[in-house]
C-alpha cells in the first residue's frame, strides 16, 4: 500500500480522492471522516469530508445515529474498530445508516478514532464492498489511517477556519498553559498584542473566552 506524499499544496477532497485511490488495492472504496460539531452537544458529530461525494447521505445517517459515539468512547472500546455491517445488529435507531450503506454495495468497515478532549473524537471510516479474511487487513488499513492523519486534519481545519499565525501562536501557547505575560515572552511582543490575537481567534471561533476558543480550536483540529 503506497500513500500520496505530496498534500501541501491540495484541498480536502483531493487527499481524500488520492487516499482512496492508495486503498484501492486493499479493497476500500470509500472513506469518511466525521468529527464533533463545535457548536453542538457532546454526542453531536458532524461529516467533515466523505469520498466519493454521492456517498453523503449515507455519511449523514451514520453521524446522526448513536453507534461509535459518546458511548463507545466512555467503554473501553478500542481505538481501531473492525466491522461487517451485513452481521451487524439491526436495531433502530442506528440501522438506517448500515442499510444505506449496503445498499451502495459496501460491506465491511474499518473506524480509527483520534481522541480529543472533552470526551469527543475525530474518526475516520475506509469501507469495503468485501469481507475481509482477518484482522490483518483491517490493522493495515488502520495504519494508513495513522499515517495520513496529520495532513489531512490540517487541510479540514483550514478548510473550516483561517487564523492568522499570530492567532495561532497564540492560541497554541494558551493550549499549553501559558499566561498572557508568558507568551508575549516568547512570542516577543506585549501582552495587548498577545490579548488582541487571542480575541481575534475568540471571533473567528465564536467563542467568548480563552478556555473555550482552546477547546473549540481542538475541536476543530487546530490544535
Amino acid at each position: 500500500m503506497t500513500l500520496p506524499v505530496n498534500f501541501d499544496s491540495v484541498g480536502v477532497d483531493a487527499i481524500l480522492a488520492d487516499w482512496v485511490r492508495a486503498l484501492r488495492d486493499s479493497g476500500v472504496e470509500a472513506v469518511l471522516v466525521m468529527g464533533p460539531n463545535p457548536m453542538g452537544g457532546r454526542d453531536e458529530r458532524e461529516v467533515l469530508a466523505v469520498h466519493p461525494p454521492r456517498l453523503l447521505s449515507a455519511a449523514e445517517a451514520l453521524a446522526a445515529s448513536t453507534d461509535f459515539g459518546a458511548s463507545w468512547r466512555d467503554s473501553d472500546a478500542p481505538l481501531v474498530a473492525w466491522q461487517d455491517i451485513s452481521k451487524a445488529a439491526y436495531a433502530e435507531p442506528s440501522s438506517r445508516w448500515r442499510r444505506l450503506w449496503l445498499a451502495h454495495g459496501h460491506q465491511t468497515l474499518v473506524r480509527v478514532a483520534f481522541s480529543l478532549p472533552a470526551g469527543r473524537a475525530f474518526e475516520c471510516f475506509m469501507f469495503s464492498p468485501r469481507a475481509f479474511a482477518d484482522r490483518s487487513e483491517a490493522a493495515a488499513l488502520a495504519w494508513s489511517a495513522y499515517n495520513i492523519w496529520p495532513m489531512l486534519r490540517r487541510a479540514i481545519a483550514e478548510q473550516r477556519v483561517t487564523l492568522s499565525p499570530r492567532e495561532q501562536e497564540s492560541l497554541n501557547y494558551a493550549f499549553e498553559g501559558l499566561t498572557a505575560r508568558e507568551t508575549a515572552q516568547r512570542m516577543d511582543c506585549s501582552e495587548r498584542t498577545v490579548n488582541y490575537h487571542l480575541a481575534n481567534a475568540m471571533a473567528k471561533l465564536k467563542t467568548d473566552n480563552k478556555l473555550s476558543a482552546v477547546q473549540r480550536a481542538c475541536w476543530i483540529g487546530l490544535i
